[in-house]
């Protein structure tokens, strides 16, 4: 367990690079200058010159690169120039907020998708399973900020039921958070039920059935158990979809959390906060993957680190 975990600290620092790498360069080679975005378009050539200066936008691209790396392994993603404090302090403090968000999509998904996954394992074929099925296609296909309007024109202006902005009190992340959840729900929904029929052709569900079990004890304590792991193993990936879709939901409800604050940065070119949110929710991924993986391997004595 202890050289898995080392090789899989060694992947996350690889894609971290690779995360911080490619942000760097594409937020650089964009058009658009920062010195004029901060100064305005008023500035004086010299005024102009003085705050490339101060952020090293006249080094040779090389040069700035290799002096921004020093600096992050040192733990110093710099400063935000609009925030006017630590760019990596900026995201963390708007983190929380994300993970709220996520956790509860991620709760949705599996209060919904589960048992609808094993409601159409008991009847294949039927009406639920034919919506389910067409359902979990048109979710994939609907893109996340159209859905997210159709809610607020609702649910929010039509309905009054639910507030359409994070001002709105407690009950504003539910909007947002079903906004995330519902185009993953079917996908749970079939993964649960593909997985069921294929549990329910084994010698112990016909030797349970044999002895006079009921289905529905047969379905939802013999072969519901035995689907668990497969399930457990996506949950990460749900987990890290729902934390990189935010970016454009947050925007949609004006949620305060890292995906607004990444948008607000990229159209004001405020390179450290962008490279600081994405380098948080890279990790943030690597790190419920590798959580998984040992979840995986607590569950299944028969899995090892390697094959988790």
């Amino acid at each position: 367990m202890g050289r898995f975990l080392l090789r899989r600290a060694g992947q996350a620092l690889i894609v971290a690079w690779g995360a911080i790498t490619v942000v760097f360069l594409v937020v650089r080679v964009v058009p658009g200058d920062p010195a004029t975005l901060i100064l305005g378009p008023d500035a004086s050539p010299a005024q102009l010159a003085s705050v490339r200066a101060d952020f090293g936008l006249d080094e040779p691209l090389w040069r700035q690169y290799l002096a921004h790396m020093g600096e992050i392994l040192r733990g110093d993603f710099g400063d935000s120039w609009r925030l006017g404090g630590g760019a990596m302090g900026a995201v963390l403090d708007r983190f929380p907020a994300t993970l709220t968000l996520a956790s509860l999509a991620l709760v949705i998904t599996l209060a919904a998708g589960y048992p609808l996954g094993m409601m159409c394992a008991r009847r294949p074929g039927r009406i639920l399973d034919l919506l389910v099925s067409t359902g979990s296609l048109v979710g994939q296909a609907v893109p996340s900020f159209w859905l997210g309007i159709v809610l607020i024109l609702l649910f929010a202006r039509q309905l009054n039921w639910l507030p359409s902005t994070a001002g709105g009190g407690p009950e504003a992340v539910i909007l947002p958070s079903v906004t995330l959840a519902l185009p993953f729900v079917g996908w749970l929904a079939r993964l649960v039920r593909n997985g069921a029929l294929e549990e329910s052709g084994k010698d112990y569900v016909r030797t349970a059935r044999a002895k006079g079990t009921g289905e529905g004890a047969v379905m939802y304590v013999h072969v519901a158990r035995n689907i668990a792991l497969p399930v457990v193993t996506v949950l990460g990936l749900l987990m890290g979809n729902f934390i990189a879709n935010a970016v454009i939901i947050e925007v949609v409800f004006s949620w305060p959390g890292i995906g607004s604050l990444m948008v607000d940065a990229i159209t004001n070119r405020d390179y450290a906060v962008v490279e600081a949110a994405i380098v948080t929710i890279t990790v943030s991924y690597i790190a419920l993957n590798l959580l998984v993986d040992v979840l995986c391997v607590a569950l299944d004595p028969r899995l090892t680190p390697e094959n988790a």
